[in-house]
């Protein structure tokens, strides 16, 4: 098994997750099996409790695991399956550690970080790196490995220590460090400063990793001297060293690392002699990414919109969908409490800007969450959608605010509700799943791959799904519909198109009267790709287009290519940066929108 480490210095953020898998991209392009492991180094045992405003989606897993978004770059990269055991966490580390501790593993031995807790990290390491992830038998060539957080974080240090001895226990030739590093460029003399990553490869040399490969991220690429200079001061070789400037979009980091024969460098160190990436469906792909320009407005009302990454997925699946249509998706992303009457009088400007989006939108999509911050404004928006006929999708909560709000609009059951917002409610049509715990939340809602079965052939979503007599998709919740609300449900003209293998757990509801009209219970984003975007998302845009009549037309079309995406945010009053320029409303009630005023 060959390894390849990155890690990353100086800044947070600098997208080790992107890089990691170009890297994996390019290595599966020059004929090699891949697999990937993030390593976290926070004490929580997984992310299934952390708030996607602080640290983007909870990424869900076939076998249940709740892991950080990255892994869902690499799966979406590489199309791969992941498991929970390819998220490693201090939390889990140190859990393992202390079990065994308990049950008197180490016979008496005092338990140290060095050498328990560091043996641990790299038992686990080679334990999941032979794990097939791709579908075949046998373990990978090649196995990835992103270390989270920047070299000098204080967390970090027990997984820095077993890394650096793992270098030594694989062997020469077994390991390759791509270490990822900033280097910027300062406005008033214009010159790009190369101390930054000094400083950081001196830290990393320090406690005992020598990078093989730096990736110098950049505005713009890096000057031939620049790179002199780096060679010189960090002892790696020029050719080693290559610069991921910003780009349009992420699908040309592959591209970058290729045309800077990037894997020359880690193939060398690796011992491994292999065929020139090809990636000409890549480099295609990305061309068609940069030209669509036909616009489709997709509002997502969310309560996390402060933060993208919080609908990290959800932003891909539209990507991946809108290929068929060669249009461009712009998403607004609308703040679902800004659309409440408590914002139409203390914001009244922000409340108008909101409706004015949703209005525009040619569809609408409500994605899950927790608590009931926001959840009226999301009603309001499945009632706009239902009542004027705009195509619409609601995942997890967004398909039980549908509920809710199809019991109060049409029903006239006004105090419909779910139990998680209102426990007294006398028409509880949503309510905590029996087998859930009420105690504990780490890792016990119902999780991952679970099956559903389509109970009406010509409903809209198995046609989506290709007639199927049933699917298998990724589930996180503790809510669902109450199974004695169904029938009188049903009776008012709403329709449960998919139910669980026991009959009694709601899984897909759609609105046979309406365009496109659909809210599932599981979450389809999770298992899109460039190549196989989510039926429902593919139908999402296919209504929004107008299209959906020719839907099997447009599949036979290339699935591989994606669109362009563009994304804004004017609900909000923090600034959000958009290719080099600066959205955002004013406390005022204008936006701003490329140097230019306009009233809200």
């Amino acid at each position: 098994m060959k390894y390849v480490l990155v890690t990353g210095g100086v800044v947070s953020g600098l997208g080790k997750g992107i890089t990691a898998s170009s890297i994996g991209v390019v290595l599966k392009a020059c004929g090699f099996r891949v697999t990937c492991i993030k390593i976290d180094p926070y004490l929580n045992v997984d992310a299934g409790t952390m708030s996607p405003l602080e640290h983007g989606e909870v990424f869900v897993l076939d076998d249940g695991g709740e892991v950080d978004l990255d892994l869902g770059n690499y799966e979406r990269f590489l199309d791969i399956k992941l498991t929970r055991d390819n998220n490693i966490t201090t939390g889990k580390i140190y859990q393992f550690v202390i079990d065994k501790e308990r049950r008197g593993d180490y016979l008496g031995r005092t338990v140290q970080v060095v050498p328990h807790i560091t043996d641990a990290i790299q038992e686990w390491i080679e334990r999941v790196a032979i794990i097939p992830v791709d579908g075949l038998e046998g373990p990978a060539d090649v196995c990835i490995i992103e270390l989270g957080g920047t070299i000098g974080d204080i967390e970090s240090m027990p997984f820095i220590e077993a890394l650096g001895q793992f270098s030594c226990r694989v062997g020469y030739g077994n390991f390759c460090l791509v270490h990822v590093s900033l280097v910027p460029t300062l406005d008033v003399v214009g010159e790009q400063k190369t101390k930054p990553t000094q400083h950081s490869v001196r830290n990393l040399r320090g406690l005992g990793l020598i990078p093989n490969i730096l990736a110098c991220r950049s505005a713009l690429p890096l000057d031939e001297h620049v790179k002199q200079k780096l060679s010189q001061f960090c002892n790696v070789p020029i050719a080693n060293i290559v610069t991921l400037y910003d780009v349009l979009n992420t699908w040309h980091i592959p591209l970058l690392l290729r045309d800077q024969k990037a894997h020359d460098g880690i193939l060398r160190t690796l011992n491994l002699i292999a065929q020139e990436p090809l990636l000409e469906e890549w480099t295609l792909r990305t061309k068609i990414f940069d030209a669509l320009c036909d616009p489709i407005r997709i509002a997502i009302v969310g309560k996390y919109t402060h933060l993208s990454d919080a609908y990290l997925s959800i932003s891909k699946a539209l990507l991946h969908a809108s290929v068929a249509f060669r249009r461009k998706v712009i998403i607004d992303w609308v703040l679902s409490t800004d659309l409440e009457d408590t914002t139409a009088k203390e914001a009244p400007y922000v409340h108008e800007a909101a409706w004015n989006l949703l209005k525009v939108a040619d569809g609408v999509l409500v994605p899950g969450g927790f608590g009931d911050r926001g959840v009226q404004g999301k009603i309001l928006a499945a009632q706009y959608a239902r009542e004027n006929d705009v195509p619409f999708l609601g995942i997890c909560l967004g398909m039980q605010i549908a509920v809710i709000e199809f019991a109060r609009n049409v029903m006239n059951l006004q105090d419909a509700n779910s139990t998680e917002f209102d426990a007294t409610t006398k028409n509880p049509c949503i309510i905590f799943m029996p087998e859930v715990s009420k105690t504990h939340l780490g890792g016990t809602m119902r999780l991952g791959s679970r099956r559903t079965l389509f109970q009406v052939k010509d409903c809209k979503s198995a046609k989506l799904y290709g007639n199927v007599k049933y699917i298998d998709e990724r589930h996180r919740h503790r809510y669902e519909v109450n199974p004695e609300f169904v029938m009188k449900l049903e009776k008012s003209g709403l329709s449960f198109v998919g139910k669980d293998e026991t009959g009694r757990r709601m899984e897909i509801l759609e609105l046979p009267s309406h365009r496109y009209y659909i809210g599932v219970q599981f979450h389809p984003e999770f298992k899109s790709r460039p190549g196989k975007p989510s039926a429902l998302f593919r139908g999402l845009i296919a209504a929004s287009c107008g299209h959906l009549d020719k839907l099997p037309k447009a599949e036979a079309r290339d699935n591989s290519l994606p669109s362009k995406m563009v994304t804004r945010n004017v609900l909000n009053p923090a600034k959000v940066h958009q290719n080099g320029l600066v959205n955002h409303l004013s406390s005022n009630g204008t936006y701003y929108a490329n140097g230019k005023s306009v009233h809200a």
